[in-house]
This record gives C-alpha cells, structure tokens and sequence, in this order.
C-alpha cells in the first residue's frame, strides 16, 4: 500500500466523523421551487430558537365583553369612536405597553385633560397627534393590505415592541438613498434588454448597486435569502418566482404608502429631536415590522383580539370580511420553527426587482 492509500484509509473513517457530525440534524431545509432548481431555504434550529425566545408577547388583556358601540363619553376622540365604552378603555391600556412599555397614559395624555391635544403650558401634544395618525395607519393595513398581512394583521406593538421608537426607522441621507424606494423613488430593476443606454435602458454599475443594496436590506430584515422571493436562475422573471414575491412585491407598495400618506407627513408635527438630519420625519422599511423574521412576531395573531384595530370603512364589528379560511401561499413556516413557538405561532409590479 502506497503513502496515498495509507493516508487514505486513515483519512477516511475521519471524513465520515466529520461529515456526521455536520449532518443536517440541526437543519431544517424548505424547498420552495422545483426540484432541482436549488430554491430553498435553510433554517438553523438553534437560530431559531434564540431569535423565538427574543420575541415577547404582552399578556391579552380580558375581551371588553359584548356591549354596543358608543356614543363615547369623551371629548375629542377622531378615531376609536365606532367601539363601545369597554373596548376603547382597553384598547388605550393595550396601547399605552404596547408603546410607552409602563402602562402610562401620561406618555400621550395631558393627564389633567385627557381630551386636549396640548400640554398644560401650551405645547403641542406631539405624541397625541402623532398616535391618532398611527392608529388611522394601522387599520389603514389591516383593512386594507391583506394582500400583505393575509388574516394575521398588525398591532402597534408589532413594530414597536413595548418602546417608543420602533426599529429601522429611516432619515433621508443623500439624493441616492436606496431606502427612497420605500417613498418616492420608483423602480428597482436593472436587467437591460438594449446595448445603447435610453429612458427605457437606466440600468447602470450604479443603479445595480443601488438595487442589490436594497434586495440585501431586505434579505436581512426577514432573516432569508434570495430564493425566498426569486429564481435565482432567473431574477426578472415573475412566472419562475415563488409565491412570496408577490406578498412581497404587496409589502413594498403597503411600505410606500404609509411613508407617503401617513409617516412622512408628520414632518410639521414631530419636535426637532425626532427628526433626521435633513429634517425629514421617521419613515418605515420591511425591517420596522419583521425584525429580522421571516414574519412579524414569527406569526403571532395579536389583531384578533383586539377588534378596535380591525378597521375597515365598512366597519360591522367583525375582523375580516369573511370567516373563510384563506389560503395561505407564502413560504410555510420550518417545521424547527413551528416546534420551537408551540401553541404560538413601484408603483406597479413591472418596476420592482
């Protein structure tokens, strides 16, 4: 036997170890294309359950009890005034951890009038204003974005998580800013069909750092990689594209109209502290609600029990328009996932990537 096949056989048994004890055990993989197309996601159970255990779910407050809606006792309610008398108190409770993380109703409130949108010397009531917007911003997507949010839906704690200032909040930088296409910046493709550069051919060195900057924030704040939303043999194509890009593609639209309609123009209405550089307000991106998870709170139904932040227009004190199971066509959850939670859980898409 030569020094080669010596070193073989001792190498060998040593390999096997080796590969064992790298085996795929700890690894749930989804496949999420056609076999053989490598378009999977792989998930590390330890991972998993480290970033499970970071997610805290306040406690459910008791339901409020059937009881007609309103006329509310109090002054100056523009928003929460198509529930009854026990569901707005709990809903304020609700809101006052969700937010301020204590309970305080001083954070929003002139405690010594509860309906003045200003302080007693005066002041503007910023904090007030501002979470008047935010709850007309949250049944905004839950009434109107279940193209995106599907029949889980949204609650102030999923972006705020107990503290005032959610993650990932975004200030204007530079002209070139890839988080503008959150706001006003249309387009993030860059796969060219001419040689020539024209109007319709802007891709760029440039333009495709600008893009993969943007596919990689997003990446990051979902915890995934590319074949979560693409075939990676084929970017552009939409055909070849798992399901989730669509949900996705919803997100970015749901993204740009409330930095549009609802974040950015609170410019004039938040102090100076909480403004950017540039002295533009805080505005949202896919981080702000996912935290790094492939879904929000990995999937925790907080809406449900709070019908306050159900709204739709059409409002008839029910959750959803219909009780109909809807099916579901977003990447599943991995099985270590699903184990480790238990009981719990632009302008148009021929612009985007």
């Amino acid at each position: 036997m030569n020094r080669f096949a010596r070193a073989a056989s001792v190498c060998a048994p040593a390999l096997l170890l080796a590969l064992t004890a790298c085996g795929d055990h700890n690894t749930d993989t989804v496949q999420v294309g056609y076999r053989g197309v490598a378009m999977e996601q792989n998930y590390d159970r330890g991972d998993l359950k480290k970033k499970f255990a970071q997610v805290k779910l306040p406690a459910t407050l008791p339901p409020a009890g059937a009881s007609p809606p309103g006329p509310l006792p109090w002054k100056n309610v523009q928003v929460l005034n198509d529930i009854s008398v026990s569901e707005f108190t709990r809903t304020m409770l609700a809101m006052s951890t969700w937010v301020a993380g204590t309970g305080n109703c001083a954070y929003c409130h002139n405690v010594a009038d509860f309906a003045a949108d200003t302080l007693n010397n005066g002041k503007p009531l910023y904090t007030k204003v501002v979470a008047r917007r935010m709850l007309q911003m949250t049944r905004q997507i839950n009434g109107q974005y279940s193209a995106h949010v599907k029949q889980t839906g949204v609650t102030c704690y999923t972006c705020h998580l107990g503290k005032p200032l959610p993650n990932g909040l975004w200030f204007y930088s530079s002209q070139n800013d890839y988080l503008r296409h959150y706001l006003d910046r249309d387009g993030a493709r860059v796969v060219s069909h001419t040689v020539a550069p024209s109007k319709a051919n802007r891709s760029s060195v440039k333009q495709t750092e600008w893009t993969h900057a943007l596919m990689i924030s997003q990446s990051r704040s979902l915890g995934v990689n590319c074949t979560y939303c693409h075939n990676t043999r084929q970017f552009a194509s939409w055909t070849q594209a798992p399901p989730a890009r669509v949900t996705a593609m919803h997100g970015i639209l749901m993204v740009r109209d409330l930095n549009t309609n609802y974040l950015a123009p609170l410019q004039t209405v938040f102090p100076a502290v909480r403004l950017g550089s540039m002295g533009d307000a805080p505005k949202a991106q896919c981080v702000t609600c996912h935290n790094g998870n492939y879904r929000p709170l990995f999937g925790a139904k907080m809406v449900r029990d709070y019908p306050a932040l159900w709204g739709r227009p059409e409002w008839d004190g029910k959750p959803f328009p219909s009780l109909t199971p809807v099916v579901d066509t977003t990447v599943k959850a991995p099985a270590a996932a699903k184990a480790v939670s238990g009981a719990a859980a632009s302008s148009s898409g021929a612009g985007l990537p």
